[in-house]
Formats: C-alpha cells, structure tokens, sequence
C-alpha cells in the first residue's frame, strides 16, 4: 500500500500504481476517457466516477458555491481573452466555445493547420489509446513552429520575491520571458499538472515543437492578478527525488487510468474508502462515509497517512485503535499528532464526545481591554469586511469607546480601491483602542480564530494600498502580527483539546455553549450572499444580504469571545480530559 501527497491532498492507494516509463506517456484504456484533474483527485473518486453501479449511490447536494466559482472563473477567463485579443488582432483565433466536441476538435484542427498564432478556448484531440481529453484556454505558436498551452486560472499564482519567469500579458509567448525581479512562483501542482496533460496531448497531435526547441516543454500560467503569464518548464526537477512535472504526471495519469478502467469493466476495485482531506468537498462522501462507518474504519477518527499506516499493522477499525495502550511503544512512526492523542479521539468518538481536554489547562491571555476580530473575504478577490466587538473586562472608563460590534465594510464589488479605505478605518479604530489602553496603563489583547486568513489579509491589504490615507506601514502590520497581544485562538485550542469532530470555529464553539443565529452561516454560504450583498450579477444590491453578513460575522467574533471566556471559566473542568477516557 502506497501513499501519494497531492499538495495538500493525500490520496490513498490500495495496492501498488502501475508506472509506465519515466517520462513517456503512459497507455491509457479504451473507452476511458479522463481530463487533468483525475491527478490531483482521490482515487476512491476517480473508481466511483467511473463504475455503473454506483449510479445510485448516494451523493451530497450540489455545491452552490461550487457552482458560483466557476462561474467566477468563466468570467476571469473571458476578460482575460478580451485583453489579449484586443492587443493582437490578426494573431488571434477563436474556437467556438459551444457545439459538438468533434466538431470543435476539428475547428482547433484547422487553425493548427493554418498557422494560428494565438487559438484560443482549443479542446483538443485525444489521440488512439491514451486515456486522455480536454481543453485549454490558449495554444501559443512558438517561432520554430508548434504549440504550447497556456492556462488560465483563478487563484494567484506568484508572491512577492523575484525568479519566476514570466512575460507580459498581453505578449504571451515563452521567447519574450525573463525572470521577473518582483516575483517568485507560487507553488500550485494542480496547475503543473494541468499543463503537462494538455503537453502530452499536444504531442500525440503531432502539435508541440520539435523536442530540441527552446521552450518545447514549458507552458504557461495566467492567475487571479491577470498581469503576466507564468511560465514552467515541464521538464525541471520541482517534485520530490528531482522528478520533473513530466515524470510525476505520467505516474499519476497511468495510475487513474488503472483505477477508472477497473471500475469501469467491473475488476476488482484499485481503491477503497478511506477519510481524508478532499472528503469534505467531494460529491461521494455520503457514499464513503457510510461504508467506512459501517466497517467502523480507523480513518474516521485518523485521516491520511497515519490511517493508512494504521492498517498496515493490523489496526483497521477505531474500535481497535481505542483499545491499544497509550503508554506502550507505537505501532507505526507517524507524523503530527502523539499517538496517545490518536487513541484519545478513537475512544472520544466511541463515547460520543466532541471535544476532550489533552491537558488539565493552559494559560489564554486575557486584558483589561478586549478586541475579538473577524475578516471577510470574497475569495482571492479581497477582503470587503473587518468586524470587531470590544469589550472591557477589567471596567470601563468615562472616555472609553462603548462595547460592542462595529463593521468596516465596502459594499462595492471587490477588488475595489473603497476596499483600502474600509480596511484604514478599521485599522485606526485598532491601533487607536490600543493606544488608548498603553496610555491609561492597562492592558490590551486582539483575538481571531485562525490568524493564518487575518494575517494575510492584513499584510496584502497594507501592500496593495500603500499611500492611501490611514493605510499603515507594512512594519507596523508585521510587528502587530508578532506582538503577544495578538492571540490566535485556533493555536490555543490545538494546543489544549482533541476534537473528534475537528477544530474549525464551528465546530469548537458549540462546546462552549455558543450558536450562530442563522442556521445556513458558514463561510461557504456567506460567498452567495456576498454576491447578493453587492449585486455582482448585475441586480440590484440586495440590503437584506448585507444584514445577514454584518450578522454572520458579529456571531464570528462573539463566538471567539465566548470561546476565550469557557476556556477560562471553571466550566472548563466539565470536559473530560483524554488521560481519563
């Protein structure tokens, strides 16, 4: 049994992955026919894809946040067309975006044979038996002739630092690239992978460069800023033992391959049930679930790796884990939590308890001055809310601010310039609360849940809108974000539970007695009404929307302070601790 990591995705295999040659395209399976993602998705998804008798099998609900972002991404796609085609005329060709897809296979076909420059929305032709289909956003004529992809994606591909290689947008062929000295890549290996697909495709057309050719193996990125094209070559050690996107590719292709085929000719299956971390979004974990519940599988309580290495020494069912002795030698090497604490959420689970105390307690700054702090963001977008609630626990003073919740919000589309100003005021209210604290010599504390979203948030809004009035220093934002007095809740929780059930805000703070008024509140949802809010579909902005957001988050941030205020109360010696269990 063999484990593959996908980013930040493990997919579990159930017996060893068939790899063709190191660098040549695997042979595929007539009659299965699989896109680029199958090498970044789990592969008990790609067997229940693909078998006929799972037709009926349970799935869970269609996503609508789901489908808003591809819809998200289908507008990016298309302003993105229009500005490269706007600045290349003649160059430009379109395939149709609707129609048969033989028909539009052959319509990419005949601009090939004309010399197309620049052909953009290409699908191209899946060619004997590799397994392989799919489209790309636009094939570029190199000048020694062939093409390479360039995909277009809504996610940001590049972070400040210098060394990627890039050209301009509107020029995107690979000859007018250098290193950029304001950029670095930004790891995506689904984007990677993506391109040596549709590089693998190009080659059995006969359409790719000649392999000597300078840049015959590289393709192109465009991301969420939309300012240049990223450019890889494909053939670069970046993956681990040096392999390059190629080899890794063809690895992972061969395999799903494999596992799609089995599925769809009725073989032994290639893949089993097993929790990890695409479970939580993925359209099969209803079915999953209740198989792995069924066999009381050791997933549900240790996903991933360890599950896998659990199972490999016999230790198949939580019932089995929670039995085992925390004090005694463990059974596997695993990375991440103690093994004690695995067998603590295994017998956790058994008796129906959410949360357990790992330790007896552990200290949570508390001040005389209280700020609970929430963002909100539209994806990669921006962050078009910050809410706050203060509070005064060590008394109140007669020129204090009253507590409560205040919001600092722009209601127009972001990105949006409105967007520095919302986030200048909230960050003077800040700064000035606990200025107003050092000068009257008490103490000042600012909570968030998960600091790794506000942190970021925090340093991108002050770079993007550097010299707009309010807008503070970036040395300010990293010496807030270092300053003790900014708690990370999320920290002091792992630090002191294990959460049967995880240890996402909603999940934790139920524990503590806190619920959310609005049954459907959820970070997922909250993007559907974002778009309500602000009329991003072109209606009328919607008033009632942007109460319920303002709503949402003042629950966030009561739901932090009503978290710190049980975990400092002796209410907290009610939760069982693990060593008890």
């Amino acid at each position: 049994m063999a484990v593959i990591t996908l980013g930040n995705v493990t997919a579990i295999e159930n017996r060893p992955s068939p790899v063709g040659s190191i660098g040549q395209p695997p042979t595929g399976a007539a009659g299965v026919l699989l896109d680029a993602a199958v090498t970044t998705r789990c592969r008990r998804r790609v067997h229940l894809d693909h078998d006929p008798t799972a037709i009926g099998s349970p799935r869970a609900l269609p996503d609508p946040s789901l489908e808003q972002r591809r819809e998200d991404a289908a507008a990016h796609r298309a302003r993105i067309g229009e500005r490269i085609a706007a600045a290349n005329g003649a160059a430009w060709h379109v395939v149709p975006a609707t129609g048969p897809t033989r028909e539009r296979i052959a319509a990419t076909a005949a601009a090939v044979d004309a010399g197309a420059q620049l052909i953009w929305g290409a699908v191209l032709p899946d060619i004997g038996s590799s397994g392989r289909r799919g489209g790309v956003e636009l094939l570029v004529r190199v000048s020694g002739g062939g093409y390479v992809p360039v995909i277009v994606v809504r996610h940001r591909i590049t972070d400040p630092g210098s060394g990627a290689l890039t050209s301009p947008l509107v020029e995107p062929w690979p000859r007018r690239a250098g290193a950029d000295p304001q950029r670095k890549v930004r790891s995506q290996p689904r984007d990677l992978l993506r391109l040596a697909h549709l590089n693998r495709m190009l080659r059995a057309a006969g359409w790719t460069p000649v392999p000597e050719q300078l840049h015959g193996d590289h393709g192109g990125v465009i991301g969420m800023d939309a300012d240049v094209v990223v450019w890889h070559d494909l053939r670069a050690g970046h993956w681990p033992g040096a392999r390059s996107t190629l080899a890794e590719y063809d690895s992972r292709f061969a395999d799903r391959v494999a596992v799609a085929t089995a599925a769809a000719t009725g073989a032994p299956a290639m893949a089993a049930p097993s929790r990890i971390t695409e479970c939580r979004h993925c359209p099969w974990w209803p079915t999953c679930e209740a198989e792995l519940e069924r066999v009381d599988d050791v997933s549900l309580v240790v996903r991933g790796e360890p599950a896998v290495a659990l199972r490999d020494v016999g230790v198949q069912t939580v019932a089995h884990l929670a039995a085992l002795d925390p004090a005694a030698e463990p059974p596997i090497a695993a990375p991440g939590a103690p093994f004690a604490d695995m067998i603590a959420l295994a017998r956790a689970r058994q008796r129906g308890l959410s949360v357990v105390r790992r330790v007896p307690r552990m200290p949570v700054l508390r001040a005389d001055i209280e700020v609970d702090v929430d963002m909100e963001s539209f994806g990669e977008s921006g962050a078009y809310l910050w809410g706050v609630l203060l509070r005064h626990p060590g008394g109140t003073r007669p020129d204090d601010e009253p507590d409560g919740y205040r919001a600092f919000a722009t209601w127009e589309p972001v990105p949006t310039e409105d967007e520095g100003r919302s986030f200048a005021e909230f960050w003077s209210w800040l700064t000035g609360i606990r200025d107003a604290a050092a000068a009257t010599g008490r103490s000042f504390a600012a909570y968030c849940y998960n600091e790794q979203a506000e942190n970021r948030w925090l340093l991108a809004s002050a770079r993007r809108f550097v010299g707009l009035p309010g807008v503070p220093p970036i040395a300010d934002v990293e010496a807030f974000i270092a300053d003790p007095c900014w708690v990370d809740l999320f920290a002091v929780v792992s630090d002191w539970f294990l959460c049967a059930h995880g240890k996402g805000l909603k999940r934790i703070a139920p524990a503590a007695g806190f619920a959310w008024r609005d049954p459907e509140a959820g970070g997922e949802n909250s993007m559907r009404w974002y778009r309500d809010a602000v009329g991003m579909d072109g209606a009328a902005p919607d008033e009632h929307q942007r109460r319920r957001l303002l709503e949402y988050n003042a629950d966030d941030v009561a739901a932090t302070r009503a978290l710190r205020e049980w975990m400092t109360s002796p209410a907290i010696d009610e939760v069982p601790l693990a060593a008890e269990l």
